[in-house]
């Protein structure tokens, strides 16, 4: 065990609140999730930074010791790696991910370059016995994953966003959405239920209006699969149900990847109790094929009929006529007609009565207090304002 002086805390460890100095071991327990110590020995022009736990975006540099943890990642538009079977200080590993993935390298993206070199330190330690200085490898996460666990929504309506693929434009559609929707004063909470480890898109529906938001990041998942996407889809909807003091009055659902992945978004789909839990399901998609293939797949797979296709596919009138001649589904581009998205979602879920109640009775409220604050000001008027001087 030894001292290191961390450059860069990447976000996979934020449930760790590590500190910039840590102790570390010789001996690397090669399991998802845990968190080890690496220096970076190459600068990069592209693809050069880490997220560190607040969600800044900070620069990397040849020569910075980082705090990452190991996974896989397998990204159609990014770099493919493997968890190493064994590590040992003096080893090179990969920085797969801006969120601080840390593997073995298979396959890069031309666009990307090559990924960041890095030399194995140690596995960072944390001491969990109060008293005792003894130290167990860190892992990423909050809680653990139970596999078992079940799905309860508490009649929360849940909308889902899917894709044909990753960048598809899922994100932007969630945070139009719940823009949208927390406009309409309805409060909405907002979670990420496959990916690679990043809190980028869950902190960007926060920025938009969501009151609360969960990854999977925080049951110790660093890379979803087909194995865990369920179980972390029950349990990230149903912790959101719950609501602590408050339950949410909708949870928009962002799956990471694509249909057609690695991710586990299909194992999800796959599911009934998922798919009935689903109120609404958006299809984000780059074009008018992969709009008319991910319908295909949703009704003849799934036995589902997507409320809207939103994405790339529907950035001008060209995109939005094909795929709905093509498919018969509504599609709607999010970010220039947020208003239509959100209309269309809110009829599918059956609020679009309730949220236009709500704002009657609002303008209401308002219309009554602005009477009171008119006739305090009558008063006030008709006031000796000697007493007020004095």
């Amino acid at each position: 065990m030894r001292p290191v002086f961390l450059d860069k805390i990447a976000s996979v460890t934020r449930a760790c609140g590590l500190k910039r100095e840590v102790r570390v071991s010789a001996t690397i327990p090669c399991e998802e999730g845990v968190v080890v110590a690496v220096r970076v020995l190459n600068d990069k022009s592209t693809y050069n930074q880490i997220e560190l736990p607040s969600g800044r975006m900070a620069q990397v540099k040849r020569g910075d010791v980082v705090a990452g943890a190991l996974g896989h990642r397998h990204a159609l538009f990014g770099y493919s790696g493997h968890l190493p079977e064994r590590l040992a200080p003096g080893d090179i590993v990969q920085v797969l991910n801006l969120g601080g993935v840390l593997g073995l390298c298979d396959s890069i993206n031309p666009n990307l370059g090559k990924p960041f070199d890095a030399e194995v330190l140690g596995s960072v330690l944390t001491f969990p016995y109060l008293g005792e200085r003894i130290g167990v490898p860190a892992r990423a996460g909050e809680a653990k994953l139970d596999f078992g666990a079940g799905l309860e929504t508490h009649g929360v309506p849940v909308i889902a966003l899917v894709g044909s693929c990753m960048n598809s434009g899922k994100t932007a559609a969630a945070c139009a959405l719940i823009q949208e929707l927390a406009h309409a004063r309805l409060t909405v909470d907002g979670l990420k239920a496959t990916g690679v480890s990043l809190r980028r898109d869950i902190l960007a529906m926060e920025d938009a209006g969501a009151r609360r938001t969960s990854i999977f990041t925080d049951y110790g998942v660093v890379t979803t699969t087909a194995a865990n996407a369920p179980a972390l889809a029950r349990t990230l909807v149903t912790r959101l149900a719950e609501g602590g003091h408050a339950q949410p009055d909708l949870i928009v659902a962002e799956m990471g990847d694509g249909l057609i992945g690695t991710y586990g978004v299909d194992a999800i789909l796959a599911e009934a109790d998922l798919r009935a839990a689903f109120t609404a399901v958006v299809l984000a998609a780059n074009d008018p094929v992969a709009a008319w293939g991910g319908v295909e797949i949703l009704a003849r797979e799934y036995g589902i009929r997507p409320v809207a296709v939103t994405g790339p596919a529907t950035d001008n009138a060209v995109g939005t006529t094909l795929i709905e001649a093509r498919t018969g589904v509504p599609a709607i581009n999010a970010r220039t007609d947020a208003p239509k998205l959100a209309s269309v979602v809110l009829a599918a879920l059956g609020l679009g009565a309730r949220e236009r109640a709500r704002s009657e009775t609002e303008a209401s409220s308002f219309s009554e207090g602005k009477e009171s604050v008119d006739d305090v000001a009558s008063l006030a008027a008709s006031s000796d304002p000697g007493e007020d001087e004095a």
